[in-house]
């Protein structure tokens, strides 16, 4: 199964990504913005989605949301 980001690149565990939109995450208080950096990310059983850790907490997020560093 390919994972691709929002450009059409491959992503695998481990890759770093970049948020091209900002999102408000429900449970989150803050908003991530446009152009942070999200480190190591986890591939899950769906393509369109990835695991990732920011701050504390664990969210997933979709894969048209973000492009790869």
């Amino acid at each position: 199964m390919e994972v691709k980001d929002s450009n059409g690149n491959i992503l695998e565990d481990g890759d770093n990504v970049h948020v091209i939109k900002d999102l408000k995450v429900k449970g989150m208080s803050k908003t991530l913005k446009r152009g942070n950096v999200i480190k190591n990310i986890s591939l899950t059983s769906s393509p369109q989605e990835v695991e990732c850790r920011v701050g504390k907490s664990h969210i997933v997020l979709k894969t048209q949301f973000l492009k790869r560093a």
